[in-house]
């Protein structure tokens, strides 16, 4: 894949990190598939640790860039945070040494279960609560912690789009929400980021290899890095004012998006 394309897709990694949590993953992944489609069946595990990378850095950003009193709404989520980094490492692990076909279409299920749920199940769309109400937003369940991060590491989606919709349901606005959902995201794609830097794929041509660290493709991360942080700098200065609702349905149609990319041959 052209590297200006991969540029042109870093912008739009930018965007979905600051707009909808997703720190480049769910558009990383299908993208760095395309990129490296000549490694076969590696290439789903190389796209799912490029995606931690990337989302390392743009998370990480984000969160850096996110104002303070918005992150303090996260005080006393230590131990989830803990908990989402030993999901996170696990996850990394058993992604390494899992058949490729069958996580390819995990990521596919498990996309479509998120945007059916969202879509038919109140609380999303139709919030049930909302931030102004008696008590504010509740916090996030800490039990669910260590599969959140073991099932975003394995498919290399960084957990936003578990976190989001649990806490649109909790009773928070999207802004807020996603906001959140940086740090989060952090917290999984560190450990999982680490484990596919430690590990190399199976033996490949010289040509491929050279551009490997580990399972991670060096040389597509830092192409979507520089298409996307300094949109996710420019954004976080002067955020985009976008109803709550319209937010919400643009997150929905984004994962109906994605889907249909990761369907497409290659």
């Amino acid at each position: 894949m052209d590297v200006a394309v991969l540029l042109g897709i870093g912008v739009l990694t930018g965007l979905t990190t600051v707009l909808f949590g997703f720190g480049g993953g769910f558009v990383a992944v299908p993208v760095v598939m395309w990129a490296d489609a000549s490694l076969g069946s590696d290439a789903i595990r190389v796209a799912t640790a490029t995606s931690a990378v990337v989302m390392v850095v743009n998370a990480g950003f984000a969160t850096a860039v996110t104002p303070r009193h918005t992150l303090d709404r996260l005080r006393g989520s230590s131990t989830l945070v803990l908990l989402l980094a030993c999901g996170a490492s696990v996850g990394a692990l058993a992604a390494l040494h899992a058949p490729s076909r069958p996580v390819r279409w995990a990521f596919v299920v498990y996309v479509a279960l998120t945007l059916a749920d969202l879509l038919l199940r109140p609380g999303f769309l139709r919030p049930c609560a909302q931030e102004t109400t008696t008590g504010g937003p509740k916090r996030l369940p800490t039990a669910f912690g260590a599969p959140i991060g073991a099932v975003a590491a394995f498919l290399g989606v960084g957990g936003s789009v578990m976190t989001v919709p649990a806490m649109r349901r909790a009773g928070y606005t999207m802004q807020v929400a996603i906001a959140l959902a940086n740090p989060l995201t952090l917290a999984i794609a560190l450990p999982a980021a680490a484990v596919s830097l430690c590990t190399s794929a199976a033996p490949v041509a010289a040509h491929v290899q050279a551009h490997l660290a580990g399972t991670v493709d060096i040389r597509a991360a830092a192409a979507l890095l520089i298409g996307a942080l300094p949109v996710i700098a420019v954004l976080r200065r002067r955020p985009p004012k976008i109803a709550d609702r319209t937010h919400a349905r643009a997150y929905a149609a984004l994962l109906a998006a994605v889907i249909i990319a990761m369907l497409l041959p290659r």
